[in-house]
């Protein structure tokens, strides 16, 4: 897989049929390895081991209901109230950040009501503070600190 601009960690891969599968931490299984999963594991470690965000607080792939239509968020970071804290929207490494991502995570962030969005490709990542008083998102220069 490409090399990120997120730190390596101990990751572990298995084939299967021809199929590579990365374990994943939040899961406790092995999941099949795209390239976006591969940003995804790094982006999971990294919130952990440099951020401290707590491991038992995150949760992959929820469900949502979004102008009326399923989805799936990449990753939710709760608070320990059981409330949203950051809505990560993880891309792979050739999708650019661009306003497209961007829109997508805000429509989720409309149902989900985190006071953060997180957006990652694994060669670059974005933060933005929610301000749904007056429907705007103000950039951040860094995560921001999860006190969850």
């Amino acid at each position: 897989m490409l090399s990120l601009n997120l730190p390596s960690f101990d990751h572990k891969v298995i084939r299967k049929e021809d199929k590579l599968f990365i374990f994943d931490i939040l899961r406790k299984k092995y999941v099949f390895l795209t390239p976006e999963e591969w940003v995804r594991q790094h982006l999971i470690h990294f919130l952990i081991n440099q951020h401290q965000y707590p491991k038992a607080l995150m949760r992959v792939e929820g469900g949502l209901y979004c102008h009326g239509l399923p989805r799936r968020t990449d990753l939710v970071v709760y608070d320990r109230a059981g409330k949203p804290f950051a809505l990560v929207e993880c891309k792979d490494s050739d999708v650019p950040l661009a306003a497209e991502v961007f829109e997508q995570a805000a429509r989720y962030n409309q149902v989900l009501k985190a006071p953060y969005l997180i957006l990652a490709n694994g060669l670059e990542y974005r933060c933005y503070r929610s301000d749904f008083l007056n429907a705007t998102y103000q950039a951040m220069e860094d995560l921001p600190a999860c006190d969850c």
